[in-house]
């Protein structure tokens, strides 16, 4: 809600239009109607991760491209300037040509941030599933905001709008002037320096990839879910009763020491329903806690859980491990064990790989920010084996099997017959009483028959030890693997990881055949970054694409395509100077990061397309004057995007350590690229159109090479041009046009004329001047006018040089519309000429034809007189095409000032060329010529 409302707070703002923001930011409900929809029909549930990441400012961006269009054309138009209400119909013609302007930016813009969002749905496994609901959201939302952007946006900005046109500044436009004047006159000096500005930024850029270097890594941040959940280990083979008393002991602890602490709730072992199962010596300790705002012992999670766990430190034998109740949960269910980093040992003997646990566990316990480590109990079952003694044994005539089956009956217990109360059965099983079964004397005592019915015990016939015994074995992918995992606290997960690594494999010396893997979170974050790496290259390829296809140039789309590296570098130090590692929540930040500041550049990048268009040819004055006119839009678009997202950036409740990185990212990335954009991007746009401009005319020549060889008509020795080649030869070889570009520019330079004041006099006067005494005398004058004076000559200068850029458009305009007319007639002339010359072929033949038939009496006077007069009409219009053609092409040249005889070059026409087809009446007989 928070996020809505900043959006709707810059709309106004920048818009200065209260109907305006409210029409933009209606598309923001809509939006998220349309997604709800779509997530109802796919299945799609509404949870934190699918509905958190929605921004409002990215749902609006192509709506505010529109409706800044719209408000800019009739707020700033000249021909409105004397008009203070329009018709509905001007209205609609209004809106129509301004949305139709921009409307290729707003769809691309649009399409582009969908397909960035693209590499989200390649995710497997964990990621996926908890990162593709919330780009189906975001893709339904945006998806619905390109439809309301061609339909409704322009529609109801030509109901809803106010018809009545304020020639008076609002507090937008007070504020926008302000802005352009201090971003004109920084614009004007960067511009002088494009060496020191590319190489400033290069060294940004450099400096935020070393900065990433040092985040650090993890898979999502730890949810701070409110409660604990505390895994306590006691020896292995402790029974139920030792473990209820530890853990009533801890529970104690907990709940005398601590305030915070409501209750605590103990489970232990498994359930009867083992969907949770558990040895007798491991418990689960839930902690359930006050609100965070009325601890007393503790500011953070962290602190509270190492506090925690210095006390139970006291219950001896006790081990514990703090996490939150899901995210334990949620490790198990990922690596089958609790911990945050899961490292697994695999190898063939388990005495080694006990060995290379405990090593392993006491590496990681000295790295910081490793908490409750855990080394699986693979061992420490206590067991009794008995030896026997085979000579003893044969000596008294007795046999294994006699044997076992005493001590077997003896310490686990044999049915001996069967018991029935009513339809139940049971069996009779007999055994030794409890405490004749409890330490090891009792099995060395028991006494064995034998054949001639004396008694032996049974430390006479075989040696009996206790021994401590394997525990579990545990296998993966057919291997024998023990675990060693702990907790993170205090750090992120890939600088501890790597940490461990260093150590291992300096301190740990693996034997072949035995190897570590590194789990839980710290794999998750490797499997995502791997696909991301594969998926992320393919969409941003994606979009080199799109705006190759928007603008029709390789070089405008590497132009545009620089916003990229510029919007990570804010995104970089963001999470450098908030202390924040990089995550997959950051991953998804730059990914949307990078469709808003694409939108960015293509919106400058139109605009100085456009600029072009009109006639004007002076790159510097394009850049001032398109990004003086585009300032408005992308400083909105970046706003709405950025600030979206504050409230997500500073929130604090649950789930906001998912949103925080994301939300940190774009808003820094945006704020920073819009700063670049807007000062790096124009001096790149210089570079490219002067210092690596490709000549137009050489592209023309080979151009017309080609269609020389397919469709140019034989015997024509000029050379052919494309149109916009041809334009652009006119005007810059037009003589008045060029005359009309010097003086607006002395009209530029006159402009600095407008405050000049009268040099200062200084006078002296030395002699008799008004007596008979000498007398000197010095003065000093200096004449200024009245300040509205040189206002007034400020503004008039201002206007004369404003008149002088409007006489160049329209000679440029004039100048392109007959270029233009003459290049077109040129090509029907030319088509004209081809049908003609195919005419006259048919005709020949015609006429040959029935001069043989006449000759051969065949055919009368008549079929013959037709075909010569065919003939000769066609003829006759092949020489005053030819007429028409030179004088055509006279004037083509003419235009053109040019030495060099240019033919337009044919392109290869949509629609073929009609077949002739004539029908010729002999004698009521039909001659069809085709």
């Amino acid at each position: 809600m928070e996020g809505a409302l900043i959006v709707i707070f810059i709309l106004v703002l920048f818009l200065g239009n209260f109907r305006a923001g409210l029409l933009v930011a209606s598309v923001i409900p809509l939006a998220m109607l349309f997604a709800i929809i779509m997530m109802n029909l796919f299945g799609v549930s509404g949870n934190l991760m699918s509905l958190g990441a929605l921004d409002f400012g990215l749902i609006v961006d192509g709506a505010v491209i529109i409706v800044e269009a719209v408000m800019h054309t009739l707020s700033h138009s000249k021909k409105f300037s004397h008009i203070n209400k329009l018709t509905q119909a001007d209205m609609d013609k209004e809106v129509n040509q301004s949305a139709g302007r921009m409307m290729n930016s707003a769809v691309f813009g649009q399409v582009i941030i969908l397909i960035v969002y693209l590499p989200i749905f390649t995710l497997q496994g964990i990621e996926g599933k908890m990162f593709k609901p919330m780009a189906q959201t975001v893709a339904f939302a945006l998806l619905g905001a390109f439809i309301l952007s061609l339909t409704y946006i322009p529609a109801f900005s030509a109901l809803f709008l106010s018809k009545k046109i304020s020639h008076k500044k609002t507090l937008s436009d007070k504020m926008m002037n302000g802005i352009e004047y201090f971003y004109q006159n920084v614009l004007i000096r960067v511009l002088n320096f494009p060496k020191t500005i590319v190489a400033a930024t290069i060294a940004l850029f450099v400096g935020a990839v070393i900065t990433l270097t040092f985040l650090g890594g993890e898979f999502i941040p730890s949810l701070e879910e409110g409660d604990f959940a505390v895994e306590c280990r006691l020896s292995t083979g402790t029974n139920l009763s030792v473990n209820i008393e530890a853990t009533q002991k801890a529970s104690h602890i907990l709940l005398q020491k601590f305030p915070e602490v409501v209750k605590v709730v103990t489970k232990t072992g498994s359930g009867e329903i083992p969907t949770d199962p558990m040895p007798i010596d491991a418990s689960d300790m839930m902690i359930i806690l006050k609100d965070k705002s009325e601890w007393t012992s503790a500011q953070t999670f962290n602190e509270l859980a190492d506090k925690m766990s210095k006390e139970l430190e006291a219950v001896p034998g006790l081990t514990t491990g703090f996490q939150y109740p899901v995210q334990m949960r949620f490790n198990e269910l990922m690596t089958g064990a609790r911990q945050d980093v899961v490292c697994k040992i695999f190898g063939d003997d388990m005495d080694s790989l006990t060995l290379f646990a405990k090593k392993l566990g006491a590496t990681a316990a000295t790295i910081n920010g490793a908490k409750d480590v855990f080394v699986e109990p693979v061992g420490g079952m206590p067991q009794i084996i008995i030896t026997y003694n085979r000579p003893a044994i044969a000596q008294y005539g007795l046999n294994i099997s006699s044997i076992n089956k005493v001590i077997n009956t003896a310490f686990a217990g044999q049915s001996a017959g069967l018991v029935f109360e009513g339809e139940k059965r049971f069996d009779m099983v007999v055994r030794l009483q409890g405490e004749k079964r409890n330490n090891i004397s009792d099995v060395e005592n028991l006494l064995i028959p034998t054949p001639q019915g004396t008694q032996i015990p049974l430390y006479q016939l075989a040696k009996i030890v206790s021994i401590e015994g394997p525990n579990q074995i545990q296998r993966e992918g057919a291997k024998r693997r023990i675990v060693v995992g702990f907790n993170v606290r205090g750090r992120d997960v890939q600088s501890i990881v790597t940490e461990l690594q260093a150590k291992v494999d300096k301190e740990l010396m693996l034997p072949k055949g035995y190897r570590i893997d590194y789990g839980g979170a710290f794999e998750n974050l490797n499997a995502a970054k791997k696909r991301l790496s594969i998926a992320v290259p393919i969409s941003l390829l994606l979009i080199f694409l799109m705006l190759y296809f928007a603008f029709g140039s390789i070089k405008q789309g590497l132009l545009i395509y620089t916003a990229i590296p510029l919007s990570a570098i804010g995104g970089v130090f963001a999470l450098a100077l908030r202390g924040m590692p990089f995550s997959i929540s950051a991953g998804i930040g730059f990914i949307a990061l990078f469709g808003v500041a694409v939108l960015n550049g293509i919106v400058l990048i139109a605009e100085f397309n456009r600029l072009r268009a009109e006639g004007m040819n002076d790159v510097k004055r394009i850049v001032t004057q398109g990004t003086k006119v585009r300032l408005r839009p992308v400083l909105m678009t970046a706003f709405v995007a950025s600030l979206g997202f504050l409230p997500m950036a500073l929130s604090n409740g649950a789930g906001a350590e998912v949103q925080r990185p994301l939300a940190t990212v774009v808003i820094g990335g945006l704020l920073l690229a819009t700063l670049l954009t807007l000062f790096v991007l124009p001096v790149l746009y210089i570079l490219f159109e002067t210092g690596f401009k490709v000549k137009k005319h050489a592209v023309a020549g080979m151009v017309a090479v080609a269609f020389l060889g397919l469709v140019a008509t034989p015997g024509y020795g000029q050379q052919t041009i494309l149109l916009q080649a041809a334009v652009d030869t006119a005007l810059k070889n037009n003589q008045a046009l060029r005359a009309q570009n010097l003086q607006v520019d002395y009209l530029d330079k006159l402009k600095g004329t407008a405050w000049n004041i009268q040099p200062t006099t200084i006078s002296g006067d030395y002699g008799q001047l008004n007596s008979v005494y000498t007398d000197t005398r010095f003065g000093i004058s200096q004449t200024i006018k009245f300040p509205t004076v040189y206002t007034a000559q400020k503004q008039l200068l201002n206007q004369e040089y404003k008149g002088g850029q409007l006489l160049v458009a329209i000679k440029q305009n004039d100048l392109k519309k007959q270029v233009s007319t003459v290049f077109y007639e040129l090509l029907f002339l030319s088509q004209k000429k081809l049908l003609l010359q195919r005419a006259d072929s048919l005709f020949t033949g015609f006429l040959d034809k029935s001069t043989k038939r006449f000759n051969k009496g065949e055919s009368n006077i008549l079929e013959k007189t037709t075909a010569d007069n065919l003939k000769g009409k066609v003829s006759l219009q092949l020489s005053q095409l030819q007429q028409d053609y030179d004088i055509l092409q006279k004037q083509f040249n003419y235009l053109l000032n040019t030495q060099v005889s240019y033919v337009p070059a044919s392109p290869q026409f949509k629609i073929a060329p009609l077949c002739w087809q004539i029908v010729v009446l002999c004698n009521n007989t039909h001659w069809r010529v085709i």
